[in-house]
């Protein structure tokens, strides 16, 4: 019993900041907008470009970071 002198002023502590953390989130304003990150999510992005054996064969460079077919034969 005497544990419930204890628990009931801590959980009312609890609850008080769970209170001010919501009241300190709506003056903020991060409940103002709720639907444009679900929808943002959804917009497509440009594809990125590719690049083909006739780009590399005509003198153009591969982008940064991909392999060209004659390192990654020699890598094996």
């Amino acid at each position: 019993m005497n544990i419930l002198l204890l628990l009931i002023p801590l959980s009312l502590l609890l609850l008080l900041a769970a209170i001010a953390a919501f009241v300190w989130a709506v003056r903020r304003g991060q409940f103002d907008d709720l639907d444009s990150p679900a929808i943002d999510i959804l917009a497509d992005e440009p594809a990125p470009e590719r690049t083909s054996r006739d780009d590399t064969a005509a003198g153009r460079e591969p982008p940064a970071g991909a392999r060209s077919p004659t390192t990654a034969d020699d890598a094996d």
